[in-house]
């Protein structure tokens, strides 16, 4: 009886032990099979990422299988890594990857966080700039000839049949706020979601142009390679982004709490992400999902940058983007 005992307990130990191996290797496969996805995200730890910080915290991307990193720094740093295929993903301006395709690179963007650029002109009240013409004959500060700024910015003085000789332009870099504030220009291009935020907590109410009748393409989103587009990757990827920027639009504040720890104290505030919500959501994105490119920006915001010479007229706009990756639940 003694040792009938002793068998039947052997033999639970047995299968206690095949059971916890199992689950063990179990565990152990789930964890190899993680993929690590590198992207790049543009400039330094900063609130506008915050629906890339939330997929990650929240667990979107290792629901997807993925183990996400993220590398920031300048996009003319980035691209080259995405180009490399040590990045496997980069954000950035839609004209990233539309000079990256015109330069033979295959590039594309496959997913707008913004569905229209928060680029504006701004100044301050007693600079009497209410109107594009009031710009001829004034210091208008840009980052630099380049990017989203730049180009709306000569897309808005060519709906006042203005050109960039009309006005002083100076490159002033990521100072746009100091420098309007100083006087050191008369109006800078900045960002509705930044710039115009931080003078309206400090009590003053920015004079602002608007840039997206004259350039209405969408702001930054997510690219990668040809390569890379066609693979399972690209859309778990972007699926979690989208899971991301739904929590985000949905929770503005508590995307906020748990972004925060990646970007800290400075960088950015909570009125700075709720100013960004609304560019992430429009009448499209209520029916064909949050990340989706409208083709009508796409065409016109093209059809500036060829008029103006700066893309040739062979490309057409579906050779830069792709809704191909979007998912229309996703809302």
């Amino acid at each position: 009886m003694r040792r009938r005992s002793q068998t039947v307990r052997l033999a639970v130990v047995l299968v206690s032990a095949l059971l916890a191996t199992s689950a063990s290797s179990q565990t152990a496969a789930t964890q190899t099979a993680a993929r690590t996805v590198n992207i790049g995200l543009g400039y330094i730890p900063n609130v506008q990422f915050t629906p890339f910080y939330v997929a990650d915290q929240l667990g979107y991307f290792r629901a997807e299988g993925l183990n996400v990193k993220y590398q920031h720094g300048y996009v003319s740093e980035l691209m080259p890594l995405l180009l490399q295929g040590k990045l496997d993903f980069l954000v950035g301006d839609p004209e990233d990857a539309i000079f990256a395709r015109t330069q033979g690179a295959d590039v594309k963007y496959v997913a707008a966080m913004y569905q229209k650029i928060p680029v504006t002109v701004f100044s301050l009240p007693g600079k009497n700039i209410d109107a594009v013409a009031d710009l001829k004959g004034k210091t208008v500060g840009v980052p630099g000839t380049f990017g989203s700024s730049y180009f709306a910015l000569g897309a808005l003085l060519d709906s006042a049949k203005l050109k960039e000789s009309d006005i002083r332009l100076a490159s002033i870099g990521f100072t746009q706020l100091e420098a309007v504030r100083s006087g050191r220009v008369d109006a800078a291009v900045g960002y509705v979601n930044n710039e115009v935020v931080q003078l309206a907590a400090a009590g003053i109410r920015a004079s602002t142009l608007d840039v997206t009748a004259a350039y209405p393409m969408v702001g930054v989103g997510l690219m990668t390679q040809d390569k890379t587009l066609s693979s399972d990757i690209a859309r778990k990827v972007v699926r979690a982004m989208q899971r991301g920027m739904k929590f985000t639009v949905a929770n503005p504040s508590q995307a906020f709490k748990v972004a925060l720890p990646v970007f800290r104290s400075g960088g950015g505030s909570l009125d700075v992400l709720r100013s960004s919500v609304p560019l992430m959501q429009s009448a499209i994105t209520a029916q064909s999902g949050l990340g989706y490119s409208d083709p009508a920006a796409w065409t016109k915001a093209v059809a500036y940058l060829q008029k103006s010479g700066k893309v040739p007229a062979s490309f057409r706009p579906t050779d830069f983007y792709s809704n191909a990756l979007i998912s229309k639940t996703m809302r």
